[in-house]
């Protein structure tokens, strides 16, 4: 793998004048305006017979403005600048390419390396705009330091608003950047931004992948919003969709140039049978050329500070992950089902990334637990910085869908929470945006279902069944969080057990959107039980913010008791204990810790306790109780503490 990473840098370096270069080519394709005011345009059309340019400053001719053809299927076209020096193609005006295929029909298509399109209300395409404004944001603050512990807020910007409309990003920056400062998040993960025709596709069926999605507002509006979260501290995370691409011709890459490969392979190979997209021929050149230079545009032009790839498993294996479980065996991840090309292309995308940018993040959404995905590529390994342990989420649910609580199995929940390969960095989450969506149930749905919309009230008795969902909403965070990984992720709204599920305006809801918001109104509602898991999700944050847990070795697990259903562990100076019993409490509870000092004694008190009242538990514990280390043998260990 090392060997083939090394052969296709070798001949980036030699052939296209270096990596830096090569990957600068989102300055030269599609439509780029010269500071003379001339327009220079270029294109891939290899299948093309012939390349015009056309649009509102010609006219719409679709001949007048012909590209010359060059070597290796590439097309070029300069427009010198009007008399009045203005430039000949005037910010705001839209465009088309016009491609005459093989069998000579004329195709009217978008730039792939289109910056800006638009849809009119009465139209169901995407136009693509030519964006020069002579007034650009200009950023005001500089990028956040590189986090050693990321506490990621999975955000949607077009659903972040109580109202049923598509949010806009002036309403992220202004109304939601502060919430997620004041929660204890330090990174924000922005799904969705890539332009994409289906908005139901949740931001993964990509048109238009050099272009921000216009639907949220312009690309200034973006860049203005991150720049207010840099100046927060927050880093900003793109979801970059490099795993396929939307069928779409009319505004998408499909069929680009009349043919049915260009950026994707041809016949079956070439389509997702679960997806109905298309796939990237990674081993064309072109293809490297497009996909590394779309990564670096988001980082210079809009400063994003990294990435988290979707769909990697897709990439990784020529059966796309379809019907195929993975058990952890190697001969799983070494042979001819694995699409060594794509794996490159991940590998060359994480050297420049870390060889341009050293400050920014990846991350790679693999289900396969391919080895050293997360290991440097000088080692051999495909360079991300985590992976998401997206085991965690699934056994949460398999838990509460199938076991009694008197039966869960803490020696599981442990494995399962710790079962990860030494040195590779993951990030552990409870639930994401897949268990918000339509069709599947968010933890708190599980645990409280029905009872949500009638008794959430503090106004209302407090049912047994809303208090084991409040209670074990928190817990199951908080040990995920402290136990689960490096990094931390929450999908927005889910902090404070948003009820009701996402289902994004389509015809099998009439158009509707009532369930493509979050209410975040219902944590300000002091009359609502929201608030109670809101507020310990912020101090929680707020917690490792201060003792850093995150970026801590692994924690020490000193007892998983399966007929007390308790689990304690030591991570960061703390010591975490969870009663997961669903109905004994315990009092002068023998505890390990790991000082093994027999001169002095270790002195410990609370600080987050699930139980307070004002994270609607029951006021069990007296938080000014002071808490004694002592000489005393406990689970091997020569020192413990009662609690």
């Amino acid at each position: 793998r090392y060997s083939l990473f090394y052969n296709r840098l070798k001949n980036i370096e030699e052939n296209e004048g270096g990596l830096d270069k090569f990957t600068k080519s989102y300055k030269t394709f599609g439509v780029n305006q010269f500071v003379d005011g001339g327009i220079y345009c270029k294109e891939w059309a290899p299948g093309a017979e012939a390349v015009f340019l056309t649009g509102d400053f010609n006219g719409w001719n679709p001949f007048s403005h012909p590209y010359k053809k060059m070597e290796y299927g590439k097309w070029e076209l300069f427009i010198p600048p009007g008399q009045d020096g203005y430039p000949p193609v005037p910010h705001g005006s839209k465009l088309k390419v016009v491609i005459r295929a093989q069998n000579g029909e004329l195709l009217y298509r978008i730039s792939p390396w289109a910056r800006y399109v638009v849809r009119d209300e009465d139209k169901v395409n995407y136009d693509w705009v030519h964006w020069n404004p002579p007034l650009s944001y200009i950023r005001k603050h500089p990028s956040p330091k590189r986090l050693k512990s990321l506490r990621i807020y999975e955000s949607h910007v077009g659903i972040a608003s109580p109202e049923g409309k598509v949010a806009s990003y002036k309403n992220f920056t202004y109304n939601v950047l502060p919430r997620v400062k004041d929660l204890g998040y330090n990174c924000v993960q922005l799904m969705a931004i890539m332009e994409h025709a289906y908005y139901a596709s949740f931001g993964y069926q990509v048109t238009s992948f050099f272009a921000a999605s216009s639907r949220y507002g312009t690309p200034d509006d973006l860049k203005e919003m991150i720049d207010v979260a840099h100046s927060m501290g927050i880093t900003v995370l793109l979801d970059v969709v490099h795993s396929h691409a939307s069928k779409n011709s009319e505004d998408g890459l499909n069929k680009f140039d009349g043919t049915d490969s260009c950026f994707f392979h041809s016949g079956p190979r070439g389509t997702h049978q679960l997806w109905d997209s298309r796939l990237f021929d990674y081993a064309n050149w072109e293809v490297l050329r497009f996909l590394l230079s779309n990564l670096r545009m988001w980082i210079e032009d809009y400063r994003f500070d990294g990435f988290r790839f979707d769909g990697v498993t897709s990439m990784l294996y020529h059966h796309h992950g379809i019907g195929t479980g993975f058990s952890g065996d190697y001969n799983e991840y070494f042979g001819l089902h694995v699409d060594e090309d794509a794996l490159c292309y991940l590998m060359l995308a994480n050297h420049m990334i870390n060889f341009l940018h050293p400050e920014c993040i990846t991350i790679a959404e693999d289900v396969s637990g391919m080895p050293a995905l997360c290991r440097p590529v000088a080692e051999g390994g495909g360079g991300f910085d985590y992976r998401l342990a997206m085991a965690i989420p699934d056994k949460w649910i398999q838990i509460i869908k199938e076991l009694k609580d008197e039966d869960w199995n803490m020696g599981n929940i442990v494995h399962t929470l710790t079962n990860r390969r030494y040195e590779e960095k993951y990030i552990a989450y409870a639930e994401s945006h897949d268990q918000a969506l339509v069709g599947d149930k968010t933890l708190a749905f599980r645990l409280m279902d029905a009872e949500m919309y009638t008794n959430m009230s503090v106004l209302s008795p407090l049912t047994p069944v809303i208090d084991r969902g409040i209670q074990l909403h928190k817990m199951i965070r908080l040990i995920t969080h402290a136990l689960g990984g490096e990094s931390y992720l929450n999908f927005m709204g889910n902090e404070f057990g948003h009820p009701e599920w996402l289902d994004f305006p389509r015809k099998g809801n009439n158009e509707s959107y009532h369930y493509a918001r979050r209410q975040f109104n219902l944590t300000e509602d002091h009359l609502l039980r929201y608030r109670f898991l809101n507020a310990f999700d912020r101090d929680m944050n707020k917690l490792e913010e201060r003792f850093g847990w995150l970026a801590s070795p692994p924690a020490y697990v000193s007892e998983k008791h399966e007929s007390n259903k308790v689990i304690a562990f030591e991570r960061a100076g703390l010591i975490f204990i969870f009663n997961f019993h669903p109905y004994q409490s315990y009092v002068d509870y023998r505890v390990v810790i790991r000082h093994s000092s027999l001169t002095v004694i270790f002195k410990y008190r609370l600080l987050l306790d699930s139980d307070a009242a004002e994270y609607g538990g029951h006021q069990r514990l007296d938080h000014s109780t002071e808490y004694f280390s002592e000489e005393y043998p406990h689970n091997y260990r020569p020192n413990s503490l009662m609690v």
